[in-house]
């Protein structure tokens, strides 16, 4: 009895400790993870966390190419996929679906975690936000938005471009693994806010590219503040409407409504390989230009201080004799762009073991890229 006594009092000091240092979060993230049998996030969390509708209204399903289907897919490649358990795979080809397939029991209404895929999506807001006027220009400061930076060391000089490009010189460490870093204060906090409104930032931005779900997640916050509407709706009425997605969708928010932008939002493979297909298409959908020609040429182009890896959003590789560009979301999220071939390939799954050799990028990537070209051409 005295011993259950010092357990539940050590429990009760722990928690507390735990509180007052601003770890609080842990318990949520045990309770989302471990608690259900997962080390660390998963593709099937969504209805772990409060969200914002991403609404469609008149849904238009893939045109299916005439050899849909038909052509089995290597056995070399089913072996990759099934590998890195892979929940989607679907290529799209010339504006058709060509192949689709689905493995671990998912198929074409499941919905999954886009991870950090829906950088890019922010980003594409962003450049909405710009054709409008609502924003008037990228070089826009975050403390335009935030005058709480104002008064931080090289706060004060970040624009939006920096953030959108990687460059802000936050102080955030992308460890997707410590449960003590930001990361997972921002993904299973309370308070998108207190996450990242926190950190300081190391060196004058524009100086040096360094990947940081944070930055985007600024980005986020200086949109929300410029829209004075939810991200969601947002993406709602200026993409997955006028592109037809076939679902509506969801993207987790902090307990305040705030969308993590760096990540989260939850869909079905066939429409995230619509947004790839809007890039080919240069931002029209039919008659109608969606998104700006030039913006999409900007995310698209590599930046010198990224060493031609990543643009605004969107990582790119021209070293590949096969040059393609693509989204890219923690264990294996891609939507990918061909546009020599004319073809989109969208994965999605759960490989928490995803080498990343290709200059930071993901070998699997220029692997299906290759692959699918010469199967398809």
């Amino acid at each position: 009895m005295r011993i259950l006594k010092y357990m539940i009092g050590g429990a009760v000091a722990g928690a507390a400790a735990a509180y007052f240092l601003g770890y609080d979060y842990l318990f949520s993230g045990i309770s989302k993870t471990y608690l259900k049998g997962k080390s660390s996030a998963y593709i099937d969390d969504g209805n772990l966390f409060p969200s914002n509708p991403i609404a469609t209204e008149e849904p238009k399903l893939w045109e299916e190419d005439l050899d849909y289907n038909k052509k089995e897919l290597p056995k070399h490649l089913v072996e990759n996929l099934k590998h890195s358990k892979t929940a989607a795979f679907v290529v799209i080809k010339n504006g058709k679906i060509l192949h689709e397939q689905y493995w671990e029991g998912y198929n074409q209404l499941s919905q999954t975690n886009s991870f950090s895929m829906a950088k890019a999506v922010t980003v594409m807001l962003l450049g909405k936000a710009l054709e409008e006027g609502i924003i008037p220009n990228i070089d826009e400061k975050l403390s335009d938005f935030y005058s709480e930076f104002k008064d931080k060391p090289f706060a004060n000089e970040v624009t939006l471009k920096n953030l959108a490009q990687m460059e802000a010189g936050l102080d955030w460490d992308e460890n997707y693994n410590n449960p003590f870093l930001p990361n997972a204060k921002a993904y299973y906090g309370k308070s998108l806010v207190k996450a990242v409104f926190s950190r300081k930032f190391k060196e004058k931005p524009g100086v040096r590219f360094e990947y940081q779900s944070g930055s985007t997640q600024l980005l986020g916050f200086a949109l929300r503040k410029a829209l004075n509407m939810p991200l969601a709706s947002y993406l709602s009425e200026k993409f997955w409407v006028p592109l037809g997605m076939e679902q509506n969708a969801k993207w987790s928010t902090d307990d305040h409504g705030m969308e993590k932008t760096y990540c989260c939002i939850h869909s079905n493979a066939r429409d995230f390989a619509k947004l790839g297909q809007l890039f080919l298409d240069n931002g029209k959908v039919g008659d109608q230009q969606i998104l700006n020609t030039d913006f999409i040429e900007q995310m698209r182009t590599p930046t010198e201080k990224s060493e031609n890896i990543y643009g605004m959003g969107l990582w790119i590789n021209h070293d590949n004799p096969i040059k393609h560009y693509y989204f890219l979301g923690l264990q294996g999220q891609y939507i990918i762009m061909i546009p020599e071939h004319n073809i989109v390939i969208v994965k999605t799954g759960s490989y928490s073991n995803n080498p990343k050799n290709d200059r930071g990028r993901p070998d699997q990537v220029r692997f299906f890229v290759n692959e699918i070209v010469q199967l398809f051409q």
